[in-house]
């Protein structure tokens, strides 16, 4: 796959770099060198390429450039063979830097050119891209990395002159790349051994965001891990009360800010002198990071890659102008960038109006100083050229210059002859790979040092190459002994010691925390189902047991309404019994009367059984009751509307009596109904005997403090509804006779009221239904459904007793003339006076305003026989309501 994206990606720029990569170097000779520089900056979104960096950028190309001059004027190093380069700007961006060299591997790619025509019908003449032996670069770990993917591809050595990430030491994913500077693996254990000297026990690590920094800190930790308590992780803003912390700062190229605001964030804390650093290379002896920031910075220890400043590259790069360095393309930006000029009108410097002359020299005109990888990269150029040289000398040994054998040989045979070089850089330190590619490691350290004596600064103190040397340290305050570093201060009570892996020394001090307790000082462990941790943490109680208290304001509302519908049933029962053979009691049927007004005080009373401490007596009353006060209500509800709908259903087709409307059939039917409820109620008792729980999980919140257990009864949300639902089906069969029967006239029958009670009973209880459920998650569970429960009993008994009953209790006390026993009529009579009312009031309803009945006045004899039948049954039904029990005086 990633070879045919790479084929893809050649084609497509076949329009604009069939021939010549843009704004590269190309230097002609017999073999061509491939070279990756940061010559520009990271550009802003939606441009590759920024400002141009003057050190990074053009030193280090030049060095390549110095290099191949020498190396094309040495007359024992590759003989009568002349080394071309193609040199590409990386621009700091990986993802471009990949694009550019694409240029390298476009002469190892054949492309089919068969169907290609010119004008004339003659193929055309296609230049072949001069083909690159090996690759010098690049820079950044993160752009090599991305390099070395394709280059491995089609087998082109590498040699980096300035990555240093560990993971380009894996020979198996990065086989064809070499570098002449030491990993940060080394760096790593040269710090490793200085923490060892230093007899330091505990190192906190930091590093920035990207390959090299994440990499050198993970490098560092794979290597002190036989230490003990050596390289702890921490982030940055935790800070350790201890002697010392000694972090190492691991960073690149963005080392300066990095260190800066570090030693910054430090100072302005007010922790100077709190902190000792081991900076890596990228701090280095550096004056940036630590400028105005000295005392912060004292005692730091910091590494550099042993190196020297090439002297023969000083004056060759100083003795660079306009005109003699036309090779680089860049050279004319670099000339305006570093004497501030412009050298044209078009020119993209902005912020200056003066142009140059051409005659400004560098070092003279303008600052001068060797960039510190200028080394590396000549050594890289030697380390290729002698490459080289050795494989023409084995493959053609009796040719002077390049042989068939040798143009063949490829970039595999050429690998081997990188990794078997062996040469004294231009440094003269030896110059040479292991197995990996990596070169030898070796660094100077120094030590950022100020006292009364002496100027603030770095001082040399020791070298590591493959192992330490140090001489004479100071430390901040003049102390003389090397300061101590501690790991971990003592945890407190209800903390244990969470250890550092591979560091027995280290820990963090972490709580107990949620229902954990301290076990001993290196473990937590979880308490019991019923238990939970002290206050201190060290041992375990049992959870507090909370129910309903009456004194709770979830009970207090309920328990008021109940105990004021009980007062107000034991009233209504007490009025019917006194006026038993009233009127008006024996047309509201007493004995069904009676089972209703039984119901409805149970109902009032099951809001002091769901409150009471629970046990199994209270849980067995929950459960009978429950259910039974609703049941016995709407039972007797049903049975009286379905009697009524009974006999005005019957009145219209006959006048004979229904079946089972007399008040013991009526009692029959009501006592069936409410033996379903007990019939069940008893089974549920044989299935599941009633008995008390302790519900720990309801209110066991995460804070362990507000823990509690809920003492309850063994009922759940679904028995509960279940309980209820049988007593639902009566309340809603109930509301279906009702409203079939509210066409009947209200002078003898209690419908309407019936139907009101029943329709205001099932907007309670549709209410209830969400709420209970909704709040089944809920930490007040227990209060808010049991409240809720109550209530809705309360109100569903309310509605019904004050509907049906209040009215009833008011004539009775207050209006006793209207309460009077009227002459008795047959049923038939009655039947037939409601049957033609109600056929009367039908037709009235057809006719707007009343107009029907002053029709009927008006159009009728009162001779007639309508006249004389209608006022019989006016007469004669007024004494026949007592004995029908459905009916209220006129």
């Amino acid at each position: 796959m990633a070879v045919l994206w790479v084929m893809k990606a050649l084609f497509d720029l076949t329009a604009s770099q069939e021939m010549y990569a843009p704004h590269s170097i190309r230097m002609e000779g017999d073999l061509t060198l491939g070279g990756l520089f940061p010559v520009h900056a990271r550009g802003i979104p939606g441009e590759p390429c920024g400002d141009i960096k003057k050190e990074n950028g053009i030193h280090r190309l030049e060095a390549m450039m110095y290099a191949l001059d020498q190396i094309n004027s040495d007359d024992e190093l590759l003989p009568n063979i002349t080394l071309g380069a193609r040199v590409l700007d990386t621009c700091s961006r990986d993802t471009y830097a990949l694009e550019q060299s694409l240029t390298f591997v476009q002469a190892l790619i054949q492309k089919d050119t068969s169907d290609v025509r010119c004008m004339n019908g003659e193929p055309p003449v296609f230049v072949k891209p001069e083909k690159v032996v090996g690759v010098i670069g690049a820079s950044a770990s993160s752009v090599s990395i991305m390099v070395a993917n394709i280059l491995r591809l089609f087998q082109i050595p590498q040699i980096s002159y300035a990555s240093t990430a560990p993971e380009l030491s894996d020979d198996r994913r990065y086989d064809f790349f070499s570098r002449v500077v030491p990993p940060d693996s080394f760096q790593a254990q040269a710090m490793v051994d200085i923490v060892k000297a230093m007899g330091w026990n505990y190192v906190s690590t930091v590093a920035s965001e990207g390959s090299y920094g994440e990499k050198g800190v993970d490098a560092f930790h794979q290597l002190s891990r036989e230490s003990e308590c050596i390289a702890k992780k921490i982030n940055i803003h935790f800070i350790c009360k201890m002697d010392y912390n000694v972090l190492f700062h691991s960073t690149h190229s963005i080392c300066v800010s990095d260190c800066r605001g570090i030693l910054n964030a430090s100072k302005r804390a007010d922790q100077v002198g709190h902190f000792l650093w081991i900076g890596s290379d990228s701090w280095g002896a550096k004056i940036s990071p630590v400028h105005q920031l000295e005392e912060a910075a004292v005692g730091a220890v910091t590494i550099l890659p042993k190196r020297a400043t090439i002297a023969g590259f000083d004056a060759y790069f100083t003795s660079r102008t306009l005109e003699n360095n036309r090779r680089n393309v860049w050279f004319a930006e670099y000339w305006e960038e570093n004497f501030n000029c412009k050298l044209m009108s078009s020119s993209k410097k902005e912020d200056t109006s003066r142009k140059c002359t051409g005659q400004e020299r560098i070092g003279t005109d303008s600052k001068y100083e060797q960039e510190g990888k200028v080394q590396f990269v000549i050594d890289a150029v030697y380390a290729m050229a002698h490459a080289l040289h050795n494989m023409q000398r084995d493959l053609c040994p009796d040719v002077s210059g390049i042989c068939p054998d040798m143009d063949l040989a490829g970039g595999k045979k050429l690998l081997k002859y990188i990794r078997s070089v062996t040469f004294n850089g231009s440094a003269g330190t030896a110059v040479n790979f292991n197995r990996n590619g990596d070169a030898r490691g070796r660094y100077d350290l120094f030590q950022y040092q100020m006292d009364n004596n002496s100027s603030p600064g770095y001082k040399n103190i020791g070298q590591w190459t493959e192992t330490l040397q140090l001489n004479d340290m100071q430390w901040p305050d003049g102390q003389a002994e090397i300061p101590s570093s501690v790991c971990s201060q003592p945890c407190k009570t209800g903390q244990r010691k969470k250890a550092v892996k591979g560091m027995p020394c280290c820990w963090h001090c972490e709580p107990c925390d949620g229902y954990q307790y301290q076990y001993d000082e290196t473990s937590c462990k979880l308490c019991s189902y019923s238990m939970m941790p002290n206050p201190n943490r060290t041992a375990c109680q049992p959870i507090p047991i909370v129910k309903l208290e009456w004194h709770s304001p979830w009970a207090v509302i309920p328990v008021f309404l109940a105990m004021l519908g009980i007062i107000a049933t034991i009233f209504v029962m007490a009025t019917f019994i006194r006026y038993n053979d009233t009127p008006i009691v024996r047309a509201s049927g007493r004995e069904l009367s009676y089972v209703l007004l039984t119901g409805i005080f149970l109902c009032y009373i099951i809001t002091f059984v769901m409150i009471a401490k629970p046990d199994v007596a209270i849980c067995s009353f929950r459960r009978i009751f429950l259910g039974l006060g609703m049941c016995i209500s709407y039972a007797a509800l049903l049975t009286k509307t379905n009697r009524i709908y009974r006999i005005f259903e019957e009145g219209k087709t006959s006048v004979t009596a229904p079946r089972l409307i007399s008040p013991t059939s009526q009692l029959a039917i009501t006592s069936s109904l409410i033996s379903a409820q007990l019939l069940g109620v008893f089974v549920w008792f044989g299935v599941d005997p009633p008995n008390t729980i302790i519900d720990y999980d309801e209110q066991k919140t995460f804070n362990s403090d507000q823990a509690r257990g809920v003492l309850k009864c063994d009922i759940t949300d679904l028995q509960i509804i279940c309980s209820l639902g049988y007593s639902i089906l009566l309340m809603v069969t109930c509301t279906v006779y009702a409203i079939k029967t509210r066409g009947v006239p209200e002078n003898f029958n209690e419908a309407k009221p019936i139907g009101f009670t029943m329709y205001t009973t099932c907007i309670v209880w549709l209410a209830f239904i969400p709420i209970f459920f909704g709040t089944a998650q809920s930490a007040e569970k227990l209060y808010i459904q049991t409240t809720t429960l109550c209530i809705s009993m309360n109100l569903s008994a309310s509605v019904a007793l004050g509907m049906l009953y209040i009215p009833k209790v008011y004539v009775i006390i207050f209006h006793p003339e209207l309460n009077v026993q009227k002459r008795k009529r047959s049923f038939k009579a009655v039947v037939t006076a409601a049957s033609l009312t109600t056929r009367l009031s039908h037709k009235t309803s057809d006719r707007p305003n009343g107009e029907a009945k002053t029709e009927l006045c008006e159009n009728i004899d009162p001779n007639s026989k309508y006249h004389q039948t209608r006022a019989r049954i006016h007469k004669e039904s007024q004494s026949s309501s007592a004995d029908l029990g459905v009916g209220v005086l006129i």
